[in-house]
């Protein structure tokens, strides 16, 4: 049975909403689901998996500090172990998340990773302290379209395309 694993880092509640949704929709009997916030998530969850959704916060224009870890703890030891593995990103962004959608296209280019969707940036307009910091609640319309990307992984790992 093809395996996806969903690694994910949120501390306002925003990615871990798009989560649940990608989850929820990713659910079935033909694919199994791994779901790990960044602190737990390591090399060996990487090696197991046969394709990947990777969330994050973009903070400061770029990949949340936690997810930068679980890259740095991970990537030389599945270097040339993971080639041409299917992979998908989430981010969730005040204003912007390109900067963490790039940065995350060039470490799973480095790994040489195969991208099966566009990035999905979610933008939740914090744009000053106070809603920076606030929980987030992600629209409807957003959290389907994370749905969506959880879906087309399994579906796509289950039916042997990618």
């Amino acid at each position: 049975m093809p395996s996806l694993l969903i690694v994910y880092h949120s501390k306002t509640g925003g990615t871990r909403q798009m989560v649940e949704a990608a989850t929820e929709a990713a659910g079935s009997e033909e694919v199994e689901l791994t779901v790990k916030q960044t602190a737990q998530a390591g090399p060996d969850d990487l090696l197991k998996a046969d394709a990947y959704l990777f969330a994050t916060p973009e903070n400061l224009a770029a990949i949340a500090g936690m997810m930068k870890d679980f890259y740095d703890r991970s990537y030389y030891p599945v270097l040339g172990k993971i080639e041409g593995r299917p992979y998908a990103q989430m981010v969730c962004a005040g204003t912007d998340g390109e900067n963490a959608a790039r940065q995350t296209a060039r470490i799973a280019k480095g790994w040489r990773l195969k991208p099966v969707a566009e990035p999905l940036i979610v933008c939740t307009n914090a744009d000053s302290r106070e809603k920076i910091l606030a929980q987030k609640m992600i629209p409807k319309a957003d959290l389907d379209r994370c749905a969506e990307l959880g879906q087309t992984l399994a579906a796509g790992l289950a039916m042997g395309v990618f």
